[in-house]
């Protein structure tokens, strides 16, 4: 059997963060999901690996037994040991006392992610003596797996298809969710379990949010900040024009009622959007225009 470096899978060092390794989940997770990369079997077997490397290195107890296991197969690579002697089911027998079981689940989201044999002799179907009570936690707790949307998917809400091993689900993802939200599946875990989809949000630059307000800073030019105009300002819903009354300070804040994310149980009703302006002063002005800035300067308030 062959001996995975989850580590190297992910892109991360030994020592890496649980941050560090969640972040680096996420961009390979976006990067090779099967629904951005329709009918590639390469994309699909890359992020089957990519989670399974995430399930075992964001466990604290499941990434403890990995590592013990990583030492004991370096040592014996070090020794001269061939990849094919190394002796996993002694190796587990002997380390298996006192360890959780890390279930028998396969990733059933994104087209089935079977995990490989290498995860389900360490963590799943070799620990038979604790099957049953981990069964019993399971159908308590229910298993979890990550889903990433983009922010317009939080906003708007969205659709995924869920594969299990007998069916497919259309599962609706409501708007108003964020990182961390859960969308419960009843029945779509193994052995008839509920699923929880973990929500994770893709990293959005425009907007930062505080529950369900937002916060957007928009670019205005000085004259507009002076002289009064409008300034465009994006929305989850669309660029608007924003009016600007004469004499506005740089870094003002308007509240755009209602212009926020919606709240989860109710998505009629919506946060408000708090736009900063940011004042754009010009590099280049004409022989005309310093004239007149001149001029102005020399006026007393």
């Amino acid at each position: 059997m062959e001996y995975k470096d989850y580590y190297k899978i992910l892109g991360v060092e030994r020592k890496a963060s649980a941050d560090d390794i969640r972040s680096a989940y996420r961009k390979l997770a976006m990067k090779y999901h099967p629904d951005k990369n329709p009918g590639d079997k390469k994309a699909e077997d890359k992020f089957k690996e990519i989670n399974e490397a995430y399930q075992v290195l964001s466990d604290d107890q499941k990434r403890a037994r990995y590592d013990q296991l990583g030492s004991a197969y370096s040592n014996f690579r070090t020794s001269g040991g061939r990849p094919g002697d190394f002796q996993w089911d002694d190796w587990f027998q002997q380390n298996a006392r006192g360890q959780q079981r890390g279930g028998n689940v396969d990733d059933v989201f994104g087209g089935g992610a079977t995990f490989s044999d290498f995860f389900r002799t360490i963590f799943g179907e070799a620990v038979r003596s604790q099957q049953r009570g981990q069964q019993m936690q399971q159908q308590e707790t229910g298993y979890q797996q990550e889903l990433g949307i983009n922010y317009q998917e939080a906003y708007e809400g969205t659709m995924r298809q869920l594969q299990t091993k007998s069916r497919k689900l259309q599962v609706r993802i409501p708007a108003g969710v964020k990182t961390g939200s859960k969308v419960r599946v009843a029945g779509a875990g193994p052995e008839g379990t509920d699923l929880y989809l973990v929500i994770q949000i893709e990293d959005e630059d425009r907007f930062e949010r505080e529950g369900y307000d937002l916060t957007t800073t928009s670019p205005v030019s000085v004259f507009v900040l002076i002289l009064g105009g409008e300034a465009e300002v994006d929305t989850p819903n669309g660029q608007i024009k924003l009016n600007i009354p004469a004499g506005t300070q740089p870094e003002q804040v308007f509240r755009l009622a209602g212009r926020g994310m919606p709240h989860l149980k109710n998505p009629v009703t919506k946060g408000d959007l708090f736009v900063k302006l940011k004042v754009q002063i010009p590099k280049y002005l004409s022989s005309k225009q310093i004239e007149l800035i001149e001029e102005a300067s020399r006026i007393k308030f």
